[in-house]
């Protein structure tokens, strides 16, 4: 974990897919729905994308590829990403969906690549909450977000037994 974070904040598949649910009530309430597909940003978007297609009974599925991230390292700025692939169009009539909005660089770009789309995200941090349209959750600047597809089951000794 970087230094400008120090936080953590662990999401399971449960809790991902609850927060997920719920982002996809508030979209029933946009005035844009019904969307005419999505455009998934990968790779976070992947998931987010696939329940909220399911949830919204959505067949039509782009993405958009975006290289945000080195390591634990977020790009500051948008000429520091990488786009892999973009998506077709203006984004009109599409919802774009990613799992996060972090310094916002990413949706920046996002926005000026896809102005028509409304922009959903599942968590979202200060710096890039005002570039989505909807978000479920809110976590500080300097949290680190644990993805379930980031992490593995691991034993954990009881509390008594670290002790010793």
């Amino acid at each position: 974990m970087s230094a400008a974070y120090n936080q953590d904040f662990f999401v399971s598949w449960e809790e991902l897919h609850r927060d997920t649910r719920q982002l996809c009530a508030m979209l029933m309430e946009d005035a844009s729905y019904p969307f005419k597909g999505i455009i998934a940003v990968t790779r976070g978007g992947l998931i987010p994308a696939a329940i909220v297609a399911r949830e919204l009974d959505i067949r039509l599925i782009d993405t958009v590829c975006i290289a945000s991230y080195e390591g634990t390292e977020a790009q500051e700025r948008s000429e520091s990403l990488r786009v892999i692939k973009p998506a077709a169009g203006d984004g009109t009539g599409m919802l774009l969906v990613d799992d996060l909005v972090d310094t916002g660089a990413t949706a920046r770009k996002l926005r000026e690549m896809l102005p028509g789309a409304t922009f959903a995200t599942v968590y979202a941090k200060p710096e890039g909450r005002p570039l989505v349209d909807h978000c479920v959750r809110t976590v500080t600047q300097d949290t680190w977000i644990r993805f379930p597809w980031d992490m593995e089951l691991n034993f954990s000794a009881p509390l008594v037994e670290r002790k010793k």
